[in-house]
């Protein structure tokens, strides 16, 4: 017997259908009544009244027990064989139950489900007998698949075109089948499923091109996968376009797990003009649990240079995180005899830790600390860029906040490659305390009284530092001997007064105090007309300034309304700042006066605090007082929009203006030299900043300023400008070719905001990696992009054999432009131009290729301290982006 659903196949065969049920068998639903059966015993308390079912019966008029409320029980059996859950079913088409053979057939868009096992495929048989569901794909007259089936238990996903599955042994088996393992796409003639997370397979190809005819693969006859742990093959080998390379492994093991886990790292091939032949980056990393893991590389070159890289990471979440990086080198360029052998050994350690925010509120501490041989970044093999940096910093800090009361401490460590000083703070101590308002009342009642308003707060900062240069080996007193000392305090007084008009009034008193370690006497040596040291002594020694102001700052507004044009109005602000101020001599005492020409009586002033042991400076000499004063300005846009559209504003110049100051008590210049500049963004693409400096005085014939301004005398001029710069900046790019598309999943680290320093050492090396293979972090989305950066430098400098002022000007270019010629092919060039000497200091031009699942780039530097080229193929998954070709040859002028 068969029974048929509402079906619209055309075509049936008869011999499937054995009868059809057409007519309703079910009786329509009567009244029933339950009475109690003369034969209940109720001596036998496990006989139960029998229900007597009257469906005509018409019990009115009769003596009747109450009607007992029992409910009605079942036992059901299940037959040894039966799922253990319901298998659930659905077709667009129709099925078909076939009941002698206890089979069902679906047709059309059909889905099965059973547990978490999902089945959809174009046909579905399923068996009851054996439990067995086959589910077929669809083909076309000429025998192309057009539909797979496709089942889903888990994470497993497979496309076939046969699918045959056991609801009960959970075992399976699948011809032509596709499947994704992590990253990984598997194709197979048959695969055979063991379990819920074991498959083997027979004839397959391993691949992450998703296309059906993959460009490469890893071919092998038989494998092995484990869900989300890993995949095991007998012998493998590559094929490319599907030309087998004869390039034979005994084995596969491709890592399936997700996450972190243990595994060899590969090296990469490179030749060096100056090492020999070399393999880098040749490591291994291990996980030690969830919290700790460690990377070591290492770098070996047939001259006989070689470097190790030690990098272990620690994090817990919501706690902290961080990294330590310890690096060994050994360097030997050329051989030894050769004119140009050089031998250095040399180390490096960095160490990066942060705290979260949220671990405890107002409480953090963080290190980045960098220390090492001062040559170590000379012999920098692989990163060009690092062979040019003299500086090495380091900073440990702890910091604490409470009832607005701020403390840090500091440890800071500051290394010069090139002099080989080394110049260790520890610690750095600052305190600082908010403003408070001591003459506020606990209870106010009406209206706040203006000396309510004054406040005062502190700040502090004490230091020590030990100095010393790597080449000598000291000894701990010795150390002790370069110690250095020092603190500064500050108290601020200010005073909040309410706005005169459209004037802001603010009052303000400042205090400071500096301690010294080291002082030094000087005197003017008439008979070697020189001046002299008398004393440098070491103690404890003081030095004050105190300062008053009041401030006073407005804003005024401009609007010019143009009629019957697009520009519908400009706007203009005016910010005027002025101070007035006054700074007794405090610090008169603390300052030789030498008289170095008797002839003219002209005195100099020495601090005796201006000593390097000291970590601060002297204040200055003599009393001051008079006014600061400054304006700043920009200017705004409204450009009238289109019928029925919001007005555009537009910033035309975002800030332009000058400040200066005017000392009345100083004996000579008391004119400060003006500080211009100006700033702006023109049509939101070009950014302009300019700064310059004037000085308003005249100048002798020795190029000294004498007290004489510039405006004054015959011939009229404003002033000398002694400095200006000038820095522009543009980029341009194209609309993305696709923009539903996702940004380049290789976009490097420092084109991200990265705030985790357990990445901080990876973003070092792939910005190493990237200077030498740039082309390999191309966007093909973005058809091209051009970045430019101008600066402009000029400086007025006094030629004593011309007896003149000359012009010092340096200026400079910076690009990095991409451009595709195609949707495949992408040019990049990158580099500096020296516009002075007219010569290119740094050239980079890359070639890219995208081949799907593959990319090729081509990288020369013709120019520079490092010269470079680079040619690389490698897979576009991250998954095999250690499986790459590279052919490198590298120039390095040490």
């Amino acid at each position: 017997m068969a029974i048929t659903s509402v079906a619209q196949r055309p075509v049936v065969k008869t011999s499937e259908i054995y009868s059809g049920l057409t007519a309703d068998t079910i009786p329509a639903r009567k009244k029933i009544t339950v009475t109690a059966s003369p034969s209940t015993n109720p001596q036998n308390p496990d006989s139960l009244p029998q229900k007597i079912i009257s469906p005509s019966a018409d019990t009115s008029g009769r003596d009747t027990l109450p009607v007992a409320s029992i409910p009605d029980t079942f036992n059901i059996r299940f037959s040894k064989d039966t799922l253990d859950a319901p298998v659930n079913y659905e077709a667009a088409d129709s099925g078909v139950l076939l009941v002698k053979e206890k089979k069902f057939l679906l047709y059309g868009n059909t889905k099965t489900t059973y547990k978490d096992v999902t089945l959809t495929a174009p046909t579905v048989v399923i068996n009851q007998e054996t439990k067995i569901v086959t589910a077929y794909s669809f083909k076309d007259s000429t025998g192309d698949v057009l539909t797979r089936a496709r089942f889903t238990q888990g994470t497993e996903n497979f496309q076939s075109d046969t699918i045959e599955y056991n609801f009960k042994t959970q075992k399976g088996l699948t011809y032509n089948t596709y499947t994704k393992q992590d990253e990984m796409w598997v194709q197979a003639a048959q695969i055979k499923k063991v379990n819920a997370n074991t498959t083997f397979a027979r004839k397959l190809v391993m691949t992450t091109c998703d296309y059906d005819e993959p460009h490469f693969g890893f071919v092998a006859n038989k494998g092995k996968f484990i869900s989300n742990k890993l995949a095991i093959t007998g012998p493998i080998h590559p094929e490319f376009e599907g030309v087998p390379i004869p390039v034979y492994l005994p084995f596969g093991f491709f890592p399936l797990n997700p996450g972190r886990h243990s595994g060899l790292l590969p090296p990469r091939f490179a030749v060096t003009e100056n090492l020999g032949i070399g393999l880098e980056g040749l490591g291994y990393f291990h996980v030690i649990n969830d919290y700790v893991d460690f990377t070591i590389r290492t770098n070996f070159y047939s001259y006989g240079s070689w470097n190790l890289n030690l990098t272990p990471t620690y994090r817990k979440r919501y706690k902290y995180s961080g990294g330590l990086n310890i690096s060994i080198q050994n360097t030997k360029a050329n051989f030894k005899g050769d004119p140009d052998f050089a031998l250095n050994k040399s180390f490096q350690v960095s160490w990066n830790h942060s705290m979260d925010q949220k671990a405890k509120p107002g409480t953090n501490f963080s290190a980045n600390v960098t220390a090492g041989s001062t040559s170590f970044n000379q012999y920098q093999t692989t990163n060009p860029i690092r062979n040019v940096q003299n500086q090495l910093q380091s900073s440990i800090t702890y910091s604490k906040t409470w009832g607005g009361k701020n403390l840090t401490l500091s440890a800071n460590h500051n290394q010069n490659n090139f002099s080989r000083l080394i110049n260790v703070t520890l610690p750095d101590a600052g305190f600082s305390i908010p403003t408070l308002y001591p003459l506020q009342r606990k209870n106010p009642i009406g209206a706040e009284r203006w000396y309510e308003k004054i406040g005062i707060g502190y700040n502090g900062t004490a230091r020590n530092q030990v100095a010393f240069y790597d080449t000598a080996l000291r000894s701990f007193g010795q150390l002790l001997d370069t110690l250095q000392l020092g603190a500064q305090h500050r108290l601020p007084i200010t005073m909040s007064l309410p706005p005169l008009g459209k004037l802001i009034v603010s009052p303000a008193i400042s205090y400071e105090e500096t301690w010294f370690t080291n002082r030094i006497r000087r005197r003017w040596n008439d008979t070697n007309k020189k001046i002299d040291t008398v004393s440098l002594s070491k103690g404890f020694y003081t030095d004050r300034q105190m300062s008053f102001s009041l401030s006073i700052n407005t804003a005024l507004f401009g609007t010019v309304v143009l009629k019957n044009s697009k520009l519908k109005a400009i706007r203009h602000t005016v910010r005027p700042q002025f101070s007035f101020y006054y700074r007794p001599n405090l610090s008169a005492n603390k300052y030789d006066i030498i008289r170095y020409d008797t002839s003219s009586q002209s005195t100099q002033q020495f601090s005796q605090f201006n000593v390097p042991g000291n970590l601060f400076s002297g204040y200055g000499y003599g009393k001051g007082g008079g006014i600061s004063f400054g304006i700043d300005n920009n200017l705004e846009a409204k450009w009238r929009g289109k019928k029925d559209s919001v007005d555009k504003k537009i910033r035309l110049i975002d800030g332009f203006g000058f400040n200066s100051a005017y000392n009345f008590l100083a004996p000579a210049f008391k004119l400060s030299p003006f500080n211009m500049y100006i700033r702006s963004t023109l049509f939101e693409k070009l950014n302009i900043n300019a700064t310059a400096n004037l000085d308003p005085y005249r100048v002798d014939s020795n190029g000294q300023n004498i007290n004489q301004y510039a405006w004054s005398g015959s011939g009229f001029s404003i002033g000398r400008i002694t400095s200006a710069n000038i820095s522009m900046s543009t980029r341009f790019q194209s609309k993305p070719r696709d923009p539903k598309q996702a940004p380049n999943p290789n976009t490097p680290f420092n084109q991200q905001v990265i705030t985790d320093p357990n990445l901080m050492q990876d973003k070092m090396l792939l910005q190493d990696y990237m200077q030498r293979n740039p082309a390999d972090f191309v966007d093909f989305n973005i058809p091209w992009s051009i970045d430019i950066n101008f600066a402009l430098t000029l400086n007025k400098i006094f030629d004593r054999t011309k007896q003149e002022f000359k012009t010092d000007l340096s200026s400079s270019l910076q690009f990095n432009n991409s451009f595709s010629l195609t949707p495949k092919w992408n040019f990049t060039t990158n580099g500096f131009y020296d516009l002075d000497t007219k010569q290119l200091t740094q050239l980079n031009l890359s070639i890219a290729r995208e081949m799907h699942c593959w990319q090729m780039a081509i990288s020369v530097s013709p120019i520079g301290q490092s010269r470079f080229f680079t040619i690389t193929i490698s897979p576009r998954s991250s998954i095999l982006q250690d499986l790459r070709i590279n052919r490198t040859r590298a120039f390095y002028d040490f």
